[in-house]
């Protein structure tokens, strides 16, 4: 697993050790990063379930203005500090040592919003509806924002009519899917 573009580039990225963490390819992420190269640039990232940091470590590399990683786990989290290191990508990044609910009440407190917010929970385990009802509820997308959700790709997002976002795009792989969710034209 490398950075594959940016600051960063071709920069080695740890993963961490078991098999708690799926880290997202290096063809997925180029994917990924190919369909949002021109959001990326001077937003505020929020990596959800960060893993390896991969995600937002290619987000920061690729000029984002700051990214936010939520992760509990602590060999995930020595990873994370250490991937930023090794890229020295440090000074805009954050991370938080919590679960992801709570996380997402603290932006709340805090007012905090983010331009893109990438999550990539365990899969199938119903995460997507209780994290994304969260961020809606707690107002945490800015207006012209974007939800990306990596699950897996029997996951169903009917949840999505019942608030006030919808799904602009999917990008479907053999296993996997991005699902990209941005406010509803009928909210703007």
């Amino acid at each position: 697993m490398r950075v594959i573009a940016g600051k960063a580039r071709r920069i080695s990225l740890m993963t961490p050790k078991g098999f708690d963490v799926r880290p997202t390819t290096d063809r997925t992420k180029e994917t990924l990063f190919n369909i949002i190269n021109v959001d990326v640039y001077d937003s505020k990232f929020l990596d959800l379930f960060s893993g390896s940091g991969a995600i937002g470590i290619e987000a920061l590399s690729r000029g984002a203005s700051s990214v936010s990683f939520v992760e509990k786990s602590i060999d995930s989290l020595k990873c994370i500090k250490d991937n930023l290191e090794k890229t020295r990508l440090s000074d805009m990044a954050h991370i938080y040592k919590i679960d992801v609910i709570h996380a997402l009440n603290k932006f709340y407190s805090n007012k905090e919003k983010f331009d893109i917010i990438f999550l990539d929970p365990p899969y199938d385990k119903g995460w997507e509806s209780k994290v994304i009802s969260l961020i809606e509820q707690n107002d945490l997308l800015d207006r012209n924002g974007m939800i990306i959700c990596e699950s897996s790709i029997g996951t169903t997002f009917d949840f999505i009519d019942d608030t006030k976002y919808e799904i602009s795009k999917e990008k479907l792989f053999r296993t996997n899917k991005f699902t990209f969710i941005k406010f509803s034209h009928e909210v703007n």
